[in-house]
């Protein structure tokens, strides 16, 4: 509550306006001026309180003091302005006893707009001129409230503006998670990280975070990484190099990687993904404190979506979340492989719950209608699933990791939760394509979904295209090929084959008679000559592509693999799972892997 005082003979208020009430139940006078009266004016100026009125019409009582009621005049606010209240009393002399304006903190009233009226603008100064005017027609007799003439005094009422504060890609800076071992998309991650296996023909997963905060504006992009870092770290220096070596703007890429810092607890790794954000915050803070960056934007490296980042953060700052969870609505098949979440009708995340099994995943059922789905939709997909995507405030985000949880390791299974009861944690709804490649089956269903018609997801889109390594190859040549529902890169050799909803790699190789049927084919990194060729075909060794008249089926096969003549890979055992290392492939879902840089002799059956 502000209030501040000023002398009864007057009050400057600019800009408001204002009903000027007197109470005149008891003062004797003419007719028209008994009971109250009141003007309803736009303050502006200085306002004097003085008897002017009733005076003649007051009884004089010789030789002795005339006795006076008391009288308050109030100004009440005309408009729906909450919060303010001006209030001007008289003593029982007449002399006036002074004006007082009360304001009490609102979302209308600012601290601008509170320190503007407590100025000395409206003390004393104004009214000084006037004191001895007013004390001149002062008489005794009751007190009237007279202010000054309406027509001459309005003004044009000019409320504070309230800006709308919009996101700005140069405050924030993003942190992608290169992952962990990767485990569950083994064997394609034996030479290589997760962000770095190549997917849709000529890409890798990591071009899609970064393409997306490219796209959003944000240049400012740190990668942690950690397991089979070596092709990431090639791929991010050979595609996204911001100046070369001469750079005049505040953008960069720099991959962070786990490094051991001495003392006891710097001989560890990366524990998990909080874990490795926090071993960096040192950096980070140093970071934020010179480049004034306001929130930190938390993405994972694995993940295949197009997401225009800014709209995110926009949402982060209009609800004043400290926390923003960027979420999809699933349905019960893969509910349990997400954290979960509930939220209110506002959207703030009330409870949140990390991959959740059997009862309590039941207890995670939602009406996601309240996200704007439609009923049917929303049947369909009872559940709110976390992205692993997330914006912090940069304070926040260094305070729960050094300070409130200095022991956890992963955002989602133990920081996120735990927020929810301190923190203003806000959902964001992606109501869009967005597929976790976590898992051998969810990897070879994103890349052949690419090849479907109409496909899931696009790389062509020339106002938010996906970025990679220029390889700079020469147009792919078909021969007398079939080629249905595919994705063929460039660079690439077909003779008389057949591919269908396949996608097939830079610099693949399909001789005659080959028939490829829902199969995932990385390519290779160079290629061999005509006269190479032939030379490894003389000597009885297998080349680098695929051999004549062999039959592959529901296959993944990864790069620089050399598949002979007449081989087949159609797994019609229907095996689940098989480790066969020695023999170049592994079986993972019921999908055959074919090792990078492996050998599948001729004649071969799998």
């Amino acid at each position: 509550m502000c209030q501040r005082s000023w002398p009864s003979e007057g009050v400057r208020l600019a800009g408001l306006l204002v009903t000027v009430t007197s109470d005149d139940d008891d003062r004797g006078g003419g007719e028209g001026e008994e009971g109250a009266s009141h003007d309803q004016i736009l303050v502006s100026g200085v306002y004097n309180y003085g008897v002017s009125r009733a005076e003649q019409s007051r009884p004089r009582m010789a030789k002795r003091e005339p006795s006076y009621n008391s009288m308050a005049g109030t100004l009440h606010m005309a408009g729906s302005i909450p919060g303010l209240s001006v209030n001007s009393q008289a003593d029982q002399r007449g002399r006036g006893g002074g004006a007082s304006i009360t304001i009490a903190p609102s979302a209308i009233f600012g601290d601008r707009v509170l320190s503007s009226l407590k100025t000395e603008v409206l003390g004393d100064k104004f009214v000084g001129d006037r004191r001895k005017g007013s004390e001149k027609k002062r008489k005794n007799g009751a007190v009237v409230s007279l202010l000054t003439d309406v027509s001459k005094e309005i003004l044009t009422v000019q409320m504070p503006r309230f800006e709308k504060t919009h996101a700005d890609p140069k405050t924030v800076c993003s942190i992608i998670l290169g992952g962990g071992a990767g485990t569950r998309l083994f064997p394609l991650t034996r030479r290589r990280a997760k962000p770095a296996v190549p997917i849709g023909g000529c890409y890798r997963l990591i071009d899609v975070p970064m393409s997306n905060c490219i796209n959003s504006g944000i240049n400012k992009i740190f990668i942690l990484t950690q397991f089979n870092s070596q092709s990431l770290n090639r791929h991010l220096a050979q595609t996204y190099s911001f100046g070369n070596g001469v750079n005049f703007g505040d953008g960069f890429v720099e991959p962070l990687a786990a490094t051991q810092r001495p003392g006891e607890d710097g001989k560890k790794w990366f524990q998990g993904p909080a874990d490795a954000v926090r071993q960096f915050t040192w950096l980070f803070e140093d970071y934020a404190k010179n480049k004034r960056i306001e929130h930190f934007l938390i993405l994972s490296g694995d993940h295949l979506y197009r997401m225009d980042y800014m709209d995110f953060i926009q949402k982060h700052i209009d609800t004043g979340a400290d926390i923003t969870i960027s979420c999809v609505p699933i349905d019960d098949s893969r509910a349990s492989d997400y954290g979960l979440m509930k939220i209110d009708d506002r959207g703030r995340v009330l409870y949140f719950s990390e991959k959740p099994k059997g009862v309590d995943l039941k207890a995670m059922e939602v009406d996601t209608t309240i996200l704007g789905l439609s009923p049917q939709e929303a049947k369909k997909k009872p559940y709110i699933a976390s992205m692993g995507i997330y914006v912090f405030r940069t304070d926040i985000l260094l305070k729960l990791l050094r300070w409130r949880y200095p022991t956890a390791n992963d955002f989602g299974s133990e920081i996120i939760p735990a927020s929810t009861k301190e923190y203003n944690v806000q959902a964001y709804l992606f109501n869009d394509y967005w597929e976790d490649i976590g898992t051998i089956k969810s990897f070879f269903d994103a890349n052949l979904a690419l090849a479907a018609q109409p496909p899931k997801f696009l790389f062509y889109d020339p106002m938010k295209p996906i970025f990679t390594s220029p390889c700079f190859l020469p147009p792919t040549k078909i021969e007398r090929c079939r080629v249905l529902d595919s994705i063929i890169s460039h660079g690439c050799f077909l003779r008389e084959c057949s591919v269908e909803h396949s996608v097939v790699g830079i610099r693949s190789r399909l001789e005659y008679g080959v028939e490829l049927k829902e199969t995932m084919m990385m390519g290779a990194d160079n290629y061999e000559t005509e006269a190479e060729i032939a030379s490894l075909l003389a000597e009885g060794k297998v080349p680098i592509g695929v051999g004549e008249n062999t039959k592959i089926r529901n296959c993944i096969i990864d790069k620089n693999a050399r598949i002979g003549k007449n081989v087949v890979i159609v797994n019609t055992d229907n095996v689940e799972e098989a480790e066969r290392p020695s023999e170049g492939y592994y079986i993972r879902s019921g999908i055959t892997v074919i090792l990078k840089n492996s050998i599948i002799k001729d004649g071969t059956v799998i």
